[in-house]
């Protein structure tokens, strides 16, 4: 009772009953704890091998708890195996109860999953004597069958386990050498499902070459023709494939390839095999399936022909060439032949053979091997349309309408002129048709009613024209309107409205059968023709399209009522037989289709309570949907919903009842911003599917979003649909945040990506959205587990780690103010600190968004927390060892990757001495650098990299200030150093050498004038003034007295009018002027500024610029270089006007900025 508890003590209550569902009550209990998995889902696996099983024990719990446990084998498999493997006892056990399981179950998802558990445990424990007692279970198994109808389990398994093992094909051949007989035994019976699983295991055991050479005389004895007549029968692509996989393995080896192509002998081995037909060639199958329609189907035929003329292209070539299929050359032939006699009942039968062939061609094999040939038949199909005799145009417009079937025209290059012509011809007929009817009736009569017989032709030839160009069904259904429809059809653009509008009129009172049926089948075609387009999400499986035909076929033909009256009858929840309630799945689809093509023919509110009693009618009979008609369902529910109306709680229910029978949700879902909205607005889809469907959302959407970054707010474009759909869940629910950080650690690269960028553009345009500490204390746990799981090697644990880390970096980069750093800050600082520490310099991809968000953390809150900060990244050894080896990375190549991230390798550095010597914290590991090598890196800059020498600057200015008594960096040498100066003496640790090396690598980086890097220059050069004062005045004034420094100074100042209003040139004045180099700045020119400082309007200047100005005027007075009195006031007046903000020296509000991908506080780089 206690571990029970401990496995669903606090968790949430839907949460607690999930996981309770996945123990057995009456006997968990008596479990030792060792079996209860330590992460969710709580699994134990003594009561696994008690529940499953138990025939107690519903199906649904069963699937449930496999599916459970599948989904813990995925996210923990080191955990999950280290429990199977406990026992070896309780291993073998546990596959036989999955086995078991399998053999007992007709549910293919239960099937499927039993399959999928066996075979990743068998892979993950690797233990030889559970992979044998698995192949024993399958061997007794198959044995003990009366009939192979149950077989299909069995060899799907044992086909995937070669498959994942291939090792065992080898060992199955050798130790289980009669399971041969029950796979032939497999191979006659009738289904191309067992059949197909059959080959499947063929083909993985003939790929390995010794078992290929044992089973050499099976093949040639008993395999080989049967397998031909089967590959040539085949009628599934399933089979087709796995036939086509086995042949691939089999044309490896020039013996089988031999007896393949051997006619001869495969007549003679065919003689004693049942269910074989000595008369079938490999040539002419591979030809057959080189003329389908399916490309897959080509392509693997293809390489199959190649595979046997690689052998010996001399002898096996003419078999090809000489397997011929029998072509309709001579019918077209004797069809433009018999037009030409006259003789009109030769006419009809000739067409009437025609269409018979055009009819019954397989869509898998072409008719028309070349495009003359259907060029010819279309002529002489547009000759018989023209002809006078009524009745032989009648004949001429069914076989034109099987003419235009779209596999018939599918040869290249398709007539299209040939086709217009044809197509014309048709029209013109059935104009002189209407004509006739005119004649015959007054005209009011006509306008009033349309003819059933005319629409008939119509509907058949609009039902061609539709399916063989879909993309011109709009300019035909025009010609169709000026012919014969009028007034009538103008009031209708739908097809799907206008065909069940005409069943309404003539077939409700079982009348005009003929008409019912060809509207009937026009529906049929049409709809299928929609389902099966290719969409966003891809078209339904063949299964469910064969499914969607069988109840199209057998429901279309009894809907022939108004749109009311089919609402009313979707409404109705009295219980419904079989074809009633088929009746109801086509009615519900064809409001789909017509909701999807933007035709809504009937009211959204009426439609949208139709589909909810439709819904609750199946749950109340325990009938399941088919999944196109729930697919269809949830969309319409999801597209009429109003924005005010809500779906019950019963409703509700019953919704997620049905999706969890479903194997996947990708199957029923439509990709709809509305869908979107239905799956996320209700709590209780929402946490059982909220992820699935934001992933299928995500993998769907087209755009990336990228274009909406960086956008400023009084610029910002319009959002699209999907997005505004999007924030507005955001915005009211912020959970879906949490799916979203899950998303972006999780889904493939791609998907991440766009989750990322929704989010960035999310965050920017709701900045009143306060989800900051939402995001990072889920972030904090998905980081705590990463760092459990993969904590030796965190940078192979997911490629989408970096993305996570960005968003990350952006949420602290959206606060604008300081903000005290709370426990789930200290703690993500702590972690990903840690995460550092277990990276290489390589790991740029999580290092650098990593270093953003500690830099930024430690310059975006209070001075009491930046102490709290730095000491826990302190204790970081690994981080400081990393840091230690980034610094030395500094002189690599020019063109390293690494340039940004030495950039905030560099500021990260700086930003811990400072803190460190501030707050006099502990240090744990120090980091050493070489003066030499920074000097040079300063000296020998890489090419466009002015913020890694701003860094590096910075670093330099914090060292300097602290006179090289950082407790944290040591300053080492770079190999043998010379006797040192007297000068030196006094300037140590630095040397003169040392300090000209650095004046003129200041002066030259600050000729580049590029802003930021300027400032830095500045701040380091003041420092290093500072620092040679304290020691020797005279070296002070010397480095500041350089004539180079004037000509330095005159060059940034010719930059443009007012120069000398920018910050780094009036601070570079200020520290001439402190130490009275007038060599570098007379009094005349200092008088020059000032009168330009007098005259410029100060308004319109920075916060940077008026603190640098607000200084400039300090030095001078202190000197009293304001000799003019008038100008003195005049500045005074200025220095008084200044704001308060600039002689308290605080930063900017944009102070935090992200420079080419590196985390910059302005403020930190200038001061």
């Amino acid at each position: 009772m206690a571990v029970r508890q401990a496995a669903t003590a606090g968790t949430p209550g839907p949460r607690r009953e999930e996981e309770a569902a996945l123990l057995f009550e009456r006997a968990h209990y008596r479990h030792d704890p060792r079996w209860l998995l330590p992460v969710t889902p709580r699994l134990c696996l003594a009561c696994a091998l008690e529940l499953l099983p138990d025939p107690g024990v519903s199906l649904v719990r069963k699937k449930h708890m496999l599916s459970c446990f599948q989904d813990a084998l995925v996210r923990h498999t080191s955990l999950v195996t280290q429990l199977v493997s406990q026992d070896q006892r309780v291993c073998i056990h546990f596959i036989s109860v999955l086995f078991g399981l399998l053999c007992s179950m007709e549910d293919g998802s239960v099937t499927n999953l039993c399959i999928e558990v066996l075979i990743q445990i068998t892979t993950h424990l690797k233990l030889e004597q559970t992979i044998h007692c698995l192949l024993d279970e399958c061997h007794k198994e198959l044995c003990n069958m009366p009939s192979m109808r149950g077989s299909l389990a069995t060899l799907t398994l044992l086909g995937k386990l070669v498959d994942a093992i291939p090792a065992l094909a080898d060992e199955l051949v050798m130790e289980h050498g009669n399971l041969m007989e029950h796979l032939l035994r497999g191979l006659v019976y009738p289904s191309e499902g067992i059949q197909a699983s059959v080959c499947y295991l063929y083909g993985k055991l003939y790929s390995s070459p010794v078992a290929a050479e044992m089973l050499s005389g099976h093949f040639r004895e008993k395999l080989f023709p049967l397998f031909l007549s089967i590959l040539d029968g085949a009628q599934t692509k399933e089979l087709q494939i796995n036939c086509l996989g086995l042949l691939r393995q089999l044309l490896k080896y020039d013996l089988f390839v031999s007896m393949i192509m051997n006619q001869d002998g495969m007549e003679e081995s065919a003689k004693n095999i049942e269910g074989s037909s000595g008369n079938t060639s490999l040539p002419l199958v591979l030809k057959k399936l080189l003329l389908s329609r399916d490309e897959t189907l080509q392509v693997a035929s293809a390489h199959c022909i190649t595979a046997v003329l690689v052998h010996s292209p001399a002898k096996h070539a003419p078999a090809f060439i000489h397997a011929d299929i029998p072509g309709i050359e001579a019918v077209v032939r004797s069809l433009q032949g018999s037009l030409k006699m006259n003789n009109i009942e030769l006419h009809k039968q000739g067409l009437l053979l025609f269409a018979e062939i055009l009819t019954r061609q397989p869509e898998e094999i072409k008719l028309f091997t070349s495009s003359a040939m259907c060029r010819d038949a279309g002529r002489a199909l547009q000759e018989a349309v023209s002809s006078p005799v009524l009745e032989v145009a009648a004949e001429a417009l069914k076989a034109t309408s099987a003419f235009l079937r779209k596999d018939h025209q599918s040869t290249p290059p398709v007539q299209y002129g040939e086709l217009r012509a044809l197509l014309e011809a048709m029209l013109n007929r059935c104009a002189e048709f209407s004509q006739t009817l005119l004649s015959r009736r007054p005209l009011r009569h006509l306008e009033q009613t349309t003819h059933p017989a005319l629409m008939e032709v119509f509907l058949s030839i609009l039902h061609n024209l539709f399916v063989i160009v879909p993309h011109m069904k709009e300019k035909f259904s025009k010609k169709l309107e000026d012919l014969v429809l009028g007034r009538w059809m103008r009031a209708s653009s739908s097809f799907i409205r206008l065909t069940l509008e005409l069943k309404a009129r003539f077939c409700s009172d079982l009348s005009h059968s003929a008409l019912n049926q060809v509207c009937s089948n026009f529906l049929y075609y049409m709809c299928l023709n929609l389902l099966s387009a290719p969409e966003k999400t891809g078209p339904p499986s063949k299964e469910e399209l064969s499914a969607v035909s069988e109840l199209l076929q057998h429901g279309l033909p009894q809907i022939s009522s108004r749109s009311p009256e089919s609402l009313a009858f979707l409404s109705d929840r009295q219980y419904m037989e079989g074809a009633a309630r088929q009746r109801q799945y086509c009615i519900l689809l064809l409001f789909y289709l017509a909701y999807i093509h933007e035709d809504r023919f009937v009211s959204e509110a009426e439609l949208f309570e139709a589909v909810q009693s439709f819904l609750l009618s199946l749950q109340d009979q325990g009938e399941r949907p088919p999944l196109v008609v729930f697919k269809a369902s949830i969309y319409l529910l999801a597209i009429c919903q109003d924005k005010d109306n809500t779906l019950r709680e019963t409703m509700v229910s019953a919704i997620r009842k049905f999706l969890e029978g479903i194997p996947d949700l990708q199957l029923v879902y439509t990709h709809h911003p509305l869908l979107l909205r239905f799956f996320l607005l209700y709590p209780e889809l929402m946490s059982r599917y909220g992820h699935h469907v934001l992933e299928l959302w995500f993998f769907w959407e087209d755009s990336s979003y990228e274009e909406l970054d960086d956008v400023t707010s009084a610029g910002q474009p319009a959002l699209p649909a999907s997005l505004v759909v999007l924030f507005q869940l955001l915005r009211s629910i912020p959970s879906i945040l949490l799916i979203l950080l899950d998303l972006i650690y999780s889904s493939p690269v791609d998907t991440a990506h766009k989750v990322l960028n929704s989010l960035r553009t999310f965050l920017r345009r709701n900045e009143d959205i306060q989800v900051g500490g939402l995001i990072r204390g889920h972030f904090l746990l998905i980081l705590q587990r990463l760092l459990v799981e993969h904590g030796a090697s965190p940078s192979g644990a997911s490629g989408n780690l970096p993305l996570l880390l960005s968003l990350l970096s952006l949420m602290q980069l959206r606060n604008v103010s300081e903000q005290e750093l709370d426990s789930v800050a200290m703690k993500l600082l702590h972690q990903v600190s840690k995460l550092c520490g277990k990276c290489s310099p390589t790991d740029v991809d999580i290092l650098q968004p990593s270093f953003n968000f500690l830099y930024w953390s430690l310059h975006q809150t209070t001075p009491s927390s930046q102490k709290r900060a730095a000491a826990v990244l302190l204790s970081s050894t690994g981080l400081m060892e990393l840091l230690e080896k980034m610094l030395a990375l500094t002189l690599a190549k020019a063109d390293s990757p690494r340039t940004a991230l030495l950039c905030s390798a560099w500021l990260l550095t700086a930003s811990f001495s400072a803190q460190q010597h501030k707050g006099s914290l502990q240090v744990h590991q120090t980091l050493s650098v070489e003066m030499d090598q920074v000097l040079k890196a300063l000296s020998f800059p890489k090419k466009k990299a002015a913020l890694l020498s701003a860094a590096i600057l910075c670093f330099l200015r914090t060292a300097l200030r602290q006179s090289f008594s950082s407790a944290l960096v040591a300053l080492v040498p770079s190999g043998a150093q010379p006797l040192p100066a007297t000068e030196d003496t006094v300037l140590a640790p630095l040397r003169m050498s040392q300090v000209r090396s650095l004046v003129i690598g200041l002066q030259n980086l600050l000729v580049q004038k590029d802003p930021l890097l300027s400032q830095a220059c500045v701040g380091c050069l003041e420092a290093l003034l500072d620092y040679l004062d304290a020691r020797s005045p005279d070296i002070a004034l010397h480095v500041a007295s350089q004539p180079w420094n004037r000509f330095l100074l005159f060059t940034l100042l010719d930059a443009g009018e007012n120069s000398f209003l920018r910050p780094e040139i009036l601070r570079l004045m200020t520290l001439f002027m402190r130490y009275r180099s007038s060599s570098v700045l007379s009094h005349e020119e200092v008088g020059d500024v000032l009168q330009g400082v007098a005259l410029a309007d100060l308004s319109t200047l920075s916060n940077t610029t008026l603190q640098a100005l607000h200084g400039f005027f300090q030095q001078l007075q202190s000197m009293g270089h304001l000799a003019d009195h008038s100008m003195a006031q005049t500045l005074q007046a200025s220095l008084e006007g200044l704001p308060p903000s600039t002689s308290s020296g605080q930063p900017p509000l944009q102070d935090m900025l992200c420079l080419g991908g590196v985390a910059v506080s302005l403020s930190h780089i200038r001061n």
